[in-house]
């Protein structure tokens, strides 16, 4: 920020009587440029933040599993809700459809984990056979995606 030079003097037209002109620096900081710019930093990030969570809403099942570490590249999501609908990210999939785009996807990755959201009051059987067509299409690292304070099976919660 840029600080200007304020001159004093007496202004007047005499010849023979001039001040002495003096000197000196503004001690004001001009915050205007600094406001504009936090504000246009606020409304992407309010745009932004929304965009960053898979917007297909599912009821995870809790467990006592900790965190998978973090990978470099995107996680591909797959999505199953409670009425049965598959989701690829946050495109819902016919499961006819699942293997051929899962496998044209899993051409242009060079990771092969993949991350499964299933609704806790879907069966089993639904769930098996996603991830029997996860595995056909050559995504062999599955991750299932659960909330975390489930019970324990240590005697300690649940």
């Amino acid at each position: 920020m840029g600080a200007s030079v304020m001159q004093g003097g007496s202004g007047g037209g005499r010849r023979g009587r001039r001040r002495k002109s003096s000197t000196k620096p503004m001690s004001e900081i001009n915050v205007t440029p600094f406001v504009d710019v936090m504000l246009v930093l606020l409304i992407i990030f309010m745009v932004a933040a929304p965009l960053l969570t898979v917007g297909v809403p599912v009821e995870l099942p809790k467990t006592a599993a900790n965190a998978l570490p973090t990978e470099q590249e995107e996680p591909l999501t797959i999505t199953i809700t409670a009425e049965g609908q598959i989701s690829i990210m946050n495109t819902e999939v016919e499961f006819a459809d699942l293997i051929p785009r899962l496998q044209a996807i899993a051409a242009e990755r060079e990771d092969d984990k993949i991350f499964l959201r299933a609704d806790g009051a879907i069966s089993y059987e639904r769930v098996v056979q996603v991830m029997g067509a996860l595995n056909r299409a050559n995504f062999n690292s599955i991750g299932l995606v659960t909330d975390v304070d489930g019970p324990e099976f240590d005697g300690q919660g649940g």
